[in-house]
């Protein structure tokens, strides 16, 4: 007796079957209708296509035997009219399909950015650029063809098909067997090539994933490949990129071409012995000349939807691939947990406090047992050198991450249960490399408030000092910054990001190096302006250069991953630690250090 777990597995073992079901059940149901339609076009295409084969029956016995005049000119019409609607049938199929097959691309595409946008950070660090517009393109192409494949070899093929099959039994049962014999060798040679298909189409995605990482990296690294020499092993690493994809691509094209010579030596066989049988027939045994060449006819035409069937599970095997990448992107849960219906986070005077704060990227603590306030309405500074877990900090309060342990808390609310849109409405961050969208200047001002006056965009501009450069440029607030502000200078970059947080208004500010791209004339006229965003509000500042946080209220000195010193400047710089000598490293003397 078969175990159905053992039959299950044997039948579907790298879960084609479950995908290629999962496809049909997300994305058939709202089209149909239209897929009914075309299944009706379809159907039309195959009975015009047996009606062809069986009419020859009549060509050969009413004109060329009988001689009968009348008939010519009633077959002659009966093939116009056979023809005509088999192409206006083609026509509707083809146009009914190809809107569908839009839409499914345009649906699944939207899901897919959409999935993409709910991603947490931790997912971005993962995957690359080039791997997510593989899943996204990619796979909802890739659905796309799986889903025609299955419609046009179900309506097109098999239903024509059936109708070549009728006409051909109906004509001679024991040519019919004679030539079905085909069948089973052919089944068995294309199954053994799906399996090594399926092997080199997953090598070639990866391969595909490594042309795109490198043309990201030759492009956004442009200024480091020329500076350096580097161009000639950047072309050595997509020139090794691209052999990988040709021979993948060509392993492939020679494993799909192989059904062909099978198909081809198979289908003559079948033919020979038919055109053996049938002749025989004829000659000898006197029957009946038109059957004959209708049966022939109709084994003919039949050839090209059954070598496409039996190429089906190959062009499927590849093309499941695309979509497997697809799904394995819109089930990734992330690992930020949101709660349902979570409240919004009630900001007060904004305090925010970190305790016992344990998190990690990797192996490696970037915070052990990291404990401070932020108290609201006032500037905490946070100092230290490098990797000692200051923006992992900034990360946290943004929730881009939860830590492993421990809790942040805003005026008194754990910020793991509020709900995300109200914390982060809460919340304006200036980074030290301010990321600009390739929209207008005025639409990046307004990403915090995209209902935002032009009045209150300008005034944000002014208060940054970007409204004279702004208006400058040829086409004002309209300019286009290029992509991640490129067309303009670091400094024009980060008052169009200042302007931003103005704007959005919010409670708590995260200033992250944010006067690092400016030069000495551009910081001093900045300086003034954040210091009016910052009143009122409880800001949070990251600088390594310590002349801009010697007025903070609080300012924590961290080292890996824990506070080691708090204070103000003076309090700090009398107890003669780590900050002191920090101090002392950046001012000209030790008078003006302790200003």
């Amino acid at each position: 007796m078969l175990n159905p777990a053992k039959w299950q597995v044997w039948e579907d073992p790298d879960g084609t079957f479950q995908t290629v079901k999962r496809l049909l059940s997300e994305n058939i149901r709202a089209y149909i209708p239209r897929y009914a339609l075309a299944f009706v076009f379809m159907g039309l295409v195959a009975a015009t296509t047996a009606a062809s084969a069986w009419i020859m029956k009549d060509v050969i016995n009413e004109v060329f035997i009988n001689r009968d005049k009348a008939m010519i000119y009633v077959i002659a019409g009966v093939v116009i009219g056979i023809f005509t609607l088999k192409g206006a049938s083609t026509y509707g199929q083809m146009v009914v399909l190809s809107r569908v097959g839009n839409a499914i691309v345009a649906d699944l595409q939207k899901k897919l950015f959409k999935r993409l946008t709910e991603q947490d950070q931790a997912y971005y660090d993962r995957m690359s650029l080039p791997e997510l517009a593989i899943r996204v393109n990619t796979g909802a192409g890739s659905a796309r063809n799986v889903i025609d494949m299955l419609v046009l070899s179900l309506g097109r093929d098999i239903l024509t098909l059936i109708g070549l099959v009728f006409v051909m039994v109906v004509q001679d049962p024991l040519m019919s067997l004679l030539a079905l014999v085909i069948m089973p060798p052919a089944v068995i040679g294309v199954s053994l090539l799906v399996k090594r298909v399926k092997t080199y189409a997953k090598r070639q995605v990866v391969s595909n994933a490594k042309i795109g990482a490198t043309l990201q990296e030759s492009v956004l690294g442009v200024r480091i490949v020329k500076a350096f020499g580097m161009e000639p092993a950047m072309q050595k690493r997509m020139a090794a990129s691209v052999a990988e994809v040709q021979s993948q691509s060509n392993k492939i094209a020679s494993l799909t071409a192989r059904t062909s010579p099978l198909m081809e030596t198979l289908g003559g066989i079948a033919i020979a012995l038919v055109i053996f049988y049938g002749g025989y027939s004829v000659v000898e045994l006197g029957k009946d000349p038109g059957a004959f060449f209708a049966f022939i006819t109709a084994l003919l035409l039949a050839y090209d939807p059954a070598r496409r069937l039996a190429r089906l599970n190959v062009n499927l095997s590849k093309a499941i691939v695309g979509v497997r990448l697809m799904y394995e992107l819109i089930d990734e849960e992330p690992d930020i947990v949101k709660i349902a219906d979570a409240p919004d986070l009630k900001a007060g005077n904004g305090q925010v406090s970190l305790e016992d704060v344990h998190f990690s990227y990797g192996e490696g603590a970037a915070l052990n047992g990291l404990s401070l306030t932020a108290e609201g309405g006032k500037t905490t500074a946070l100092v230290g050198a490098s990797g000692a877990g200051k923006s992992t900090v900034f990360a946290l309060i943004e929730r881009f991450y939860d830590p492993l342990s421990g809790k942040i808390v805003i005026d008194g609310q754990p910020i793991n249960e509020v709900s995300m849109a109200s914390l982060r409405r809460n919340i304006a961050y200036v980074g030290q490399e301010s990321y600009l969208f390739n929209i207008s200047l005025r639409d990046n001002i307004a990403v915090g408030k995209p209902d935002a006056s032009q009045a209150e965009i300008e005034a944000a501009a002014r208060a940054a000092n970007a409204h004279d450069f702004i208006l400058e440029l040829p086409e004002g607030y309209e300019t286009l910054p290029g992509e991640g502000g490129g067309r303009l200078s670091g400094g024009q970059r980060q008052r169009i990001a200042i302007a931003r947080a103005m704007l959005r208004d919010a409670p708590i500010l995260l200033l992250d190096e944010a006067t690092s791209a400016l030069d000495a004339e551009s910081e001093a006229k900045i300086q003034s302006a954040l210091e009016t965003l910052m009143a009122g509000r409880t800001t949070l500042v990251i600088a390594h250069r310590l002349s801009t946080v010697r007025h903070a209220h609080q300012i924590h000195v961290l080292d890996r991953g824990r506070v080691i010193e708090s204070g103000s400047h003076d309090v700090l710089f009398e107890h003669d630690g780590i900050y002191r000598r920090l101090c002392e490293l950046q001012f000209q003397n030790r008078n003006e250090a302790a200003e």
